[in-house]
């Protein structure tokens, strides 16, 4: 079950921090300053600080504008970066590749998915979906999308193992779309024995002190947080 983790605000609250969080989510990769443009305009290869060696496995995050880091001042406060930090501490050794590009849609990712996976990796973060769900793309595409995204990576390696960050919808989108576009991550990680994240913006989305001038995107502390979701399930995926 996808948690609501928004409850802690007053209705009229929640309603409007819904619908300014998504409806800009949709438009981040359109309306960037000159120099997040040219920040974002290609996925960032490698986010971590650790050299590679012949021993070292590969996460790859692969998603939109919450993978990217976007209006961060520096990549490295970034959840991708983050878990390098961490993976760092414990002394596993892990290169955390950040491959989010804001914006992004599961077409999107399908249709870079094959240049992606021209490096091996061991573990594969997929967090992409919300800006279908807001444009209002057919579920039964964004389904499809993300189906061709794990088979891709499953047929380039059967053995990568592979995370599904679930997201939400406003409710302005209408009860079915979200009800039917909420149960897509979960019958998906179901279907191809996947791990899942509930909801990667758990304890971030719709706080204020959370997130950037703009009201949807996470600051370094926000961030934070997202790697911590990220974390409790990746922690079992690679122990």
């Amino acid at each position: 079950m996808i948690l609501n983790l928004y409850t802690r605000y007053k209705p009229i609250s929640l309603k409007f921090c819904y619908f300014l969080f998504f409806s800009l989510l949709l438009s981040c990769g359109e309306k960037t300053t000159k120099n997040e443009t040219n920040k974002q305009k290609e996925p960032v290869e490698n986010s971590g600080t650790t050299t590679k060696d012949a021993t070292t496995k590969t996460i790859l995050c692969f998603g939109d504008s919450l993978t990217a880091g976007y209006g961060l001042d520096d990549i490295n406060d970034a959840y991708p970066a983050l878990l390098q930090s961490k993976l760092d501490s414990l002394g596993l050794k892990y290169t955390v590749i950040n491959s989010g590009l804001s914006g992004e849609t599961t077409a999107g990712g399908r249709s870079r998915i094959a240049w992606v996976l021209n490096q091996n990796v061991d573990v594969f973060i997929l967090e992409l979906g919300a800006n279908d769900g807001l444009r209002g793309v057919p579920l039964t595409e964004t389904r499809e999308n993300l189906q061709v995204i794990i088979d891709a990576v499953r047929k380039k390696n059967s053995e990568t193992k592979i995370i599904l960050a679930g997201m939400q919808l406003p409710p302005n989108m209408g009860p079915e779309y979200i009800t039917e576009f909420r149960t897509i991550f979960p019958d998906l990680a179901q279907k191809n024995e996947l791990a899942l994240i509930p909801f990667l913006l758990k304890d971030v989305g719709g706080i204020v002190e959370l997130n950037q001038a703009d009201g949807i995107h996470p600051t370094t502390d926000g961030h934070k947080i997202l790697a911590n979701n990220v974390w409790a399930v990746l922690k079992n995926v690679i122990k």
